[in-house]
């Protein structure tokens, strides 16, 4: 449907403007229902196999889903009867739930609502429901045009029913997360509340919003509510995620597995099953992750993301080739900058450069097409510049983000970038901010150790970027293609920690010849394997994507295999 020629797009109220009570309680909208012809003015989805193993977070993506798809129709006295069976209708069910929906049943839902809106151009929930559908496919497909399209009609139904249309406010706020725009996604967030506030559908979207802005204490309150009005599966994903952020692995496996337990079609199945993945990547442990990245993949060959994940693991493991395949696959179907940046690290790792370069620009091809879609690139593209570009090109780029929104992913971005242009006192001032749990850094994140033990190094503080530089390798030994192996030189650059010492018969102890160094974190307090060697040449890239929430296991379960890094 071509909305630009059929229905233009006024301005639309701001996200205070909306007033006045609405059913507050009903998680649906009340009139206009998409589900088939609504009653309007016509003037104008089991468990996997590997499910109980799906110790793992949710991911951004289905934050997004959460705050973008919740707009199932409701049916009362007068209602159009909902649509039979088939496409439209088993999309409308995901949509209600906040759950997945199958690319050609979301294709089906669009196709119809289109149809729909031709008709009944005044029809408010129905343009919402369309808008919240544009805004899934393109974070399905990484196809941004689909953005624009989505704002037009979220703003269109909030021109013909400017009060208490909580739909679109909801709607909204999921495509400002989808968009990487948390500012925005907490104002129509918090604008739904304000008009309904026991209405569960706004709060995935400000849970990811507070997580991007910073607002550690804000994320927790937002949850708790969301959990307390809405239990089910795609609620414990977004949990999962947020207890990972805060370092509760146990929790953060629990929620997912119960939401993996949950899911009751198979796009839902594939799109926590790709979660897992992310998640026991993050932890290490590379053979669990590619056996979810492919359940996920032969669940629905539609989750495209889990392809690149069995790009990462798999050259984690030393198979190169499949690696290449599955990385080109994913960028065919899915062309997404992380991916890229991915790929193209890879092939730097494996000499390679004239194909890394290759990549490199189609990393910045792709974050120039996102930008005029308005979507938010620009932690990729500071990794980017930072290590294989200009470091002061992403410093500036980055302290512009950390002005707009300043989460902890972004200080640590904005950190790295200035350790490679140079400022190591102030770099370390971010660096230490993503580990500062009054600050929300409690995540346990292999690059954000590595990052640190680097600056520190830098700075001459061996005993703390000993520990951190360890840490980052018990995290994930394979973290990143480009910075673990770096991250091995600098420790046995760096020798063994000095010995203790004898007690001293007077009773006083000798102090060790690092001085108080060693007092910083203690969760990193293992020396470094190895001997001493020489320092490594230049500081290495890092590009590594921001970690994502990883499938923890049971303390008493060893990990099934040390795993490759980001």
């Amino acid at each position: 449907m071509d909305i630009e020629e059929r229905q233009p797009v006024p301005a639309g109220p701001g996200p205070g403007q909306p007033a006045g009570p609405r059913s507050a309680d009903a998680a649906g909208p009340e009139r206009g229902e998409p589900g088939g012809p609504p009653a309007l003015d016509a003037a104008g989805a089991g468990r996997s196999p590997l499910a109980r193993r799906v110790l793992i977070g949710a991911a951004v993506g289905c934050v997004v889903l959460g705050g973008v798809l919740v707009l199932l129709p409701s049916t009362g006295p007068g209602s159009a009867p909902p649509p039979s069976p088939g496409p439209v209708a088993r999309a409308m069910t995901a949509v209600g739930a906040g759950a997945p929906a199958a690319l050609p049943d979301l294709a089906a839902l669009i196709g119809d609502r289109e149809t729909h809106l031709r008709a009944h151009p005044r029809d408010d929930q129905s343009w919402a429901v369309l808008g919240t559908a544009y805004a899934e496919q393109a974070r399905r497909t990484a196809t941004a045009a689909y953005y624009p399209k989505a704002e037009k009609a979220l703003r269109t139904s909030l021109d013909v029913r400017p009060k208490d249309n909580t739909a679109a406010l909801d709607g909204l706020a999921g495509l400002a997360v989808a968009r990487g725009d948390f500012r925005t996604a907490k104002q129509w967030g918090e604008a739904s509340v304000k008009l309904a506030p026991k209405r569960w559908t706004a709060y995935p979207a400000l849970v990811d919003a507070y997580t991007g802005l910073g607002d550690h204490k804000a994320t927790r309150r937002a949850l708790d509510k969301l959990l307390a009005l809405r239990p089910g599966p795609a609620t414990e994903a977004v949990a999962a995620r947020a207890y990972w952020d805060r370092g509760r692995r146990e929790d953060a496996g629990a929620a997912i597995a119960d939401a993996a337990a949950g899911a009751t079609t198979p796009s839902q199945q594939a799109a926590f099953l790709q979660q897992g993945g992310q998640l026991a990547w993050e932890r290490g442990d590379v053979q669990e992750s590619l056996d979810h990245y492919r359940a996920a993949v032969n669940t629905d060959p539609d989750e495209h993301a889990a392809l690149a994940g069995q790009g990462r693991a798999l050259a984690a493991l030393g198979r190169t080739s499949e690696a290449l395949r599955a990385y080109q696959t994913a960028l065919a179907k899915r062309p997404a900058p992380r991916q890229a940046l991915e790929l193209g690290e890879l092939y730097e790792k494996l000499g390679l450069p004239g194909a890394a370069r290759a990549q490199y620009d189609l990393v910045r091809e792709l974050v120039r097409r996102d930008a005029a879609q308005g979507v938010d690139d620009e932690l990729v593209l500071g990794f980017l510049e930072a290590d294989h570009g200009d470091p002061r090109e992403a410093v500036r780029r980055l302290r512009a983000e950390w002005d707009r929104q300043p989460g902890v992913a972004v200080a640590d971005a904005l950190g790295w970038a200035l350790h490679r242009a140079g400022d190591d006192a102030q770099a370390l001032t971010f660096a230490t901010r993503t580990m500062d749990k009054e600050h929300g850094g409690e995540v346990r994140s292999a690059l954000y150790a590595y990052h640190r033990g680097q600056i520190e190094r830098d700075l001459g503080k061996t005993g703390p970027a000993r520990r951190h530089l360890a840490e980052a390798l018990r995290i994930n030994p394979y973290f990143s293609p480009l910075l673990a192996p770096a991250a091995r030189e600098a420790l046995a650059a760096l020798g063994e920690p000095p010995a203790e010492g004898l007690p001293d018969p007077s009773g006083t102890q000798e102090e060790p010849a690092e001085g108080g160094e060693g007092s910083a974190d203690a969760s990193g307090a293992a020396g470094a394997p190895g001997t001493a060697a020489a320092r490594p040449a230049p500081r290495p890239s890092s590009s590594a994507p921001a970690a994502a929430p990883a499938v923890p296991r049971s303390p008493a379960a060893p990990a099934p295999g040390q795993s490759a890094a980001r």
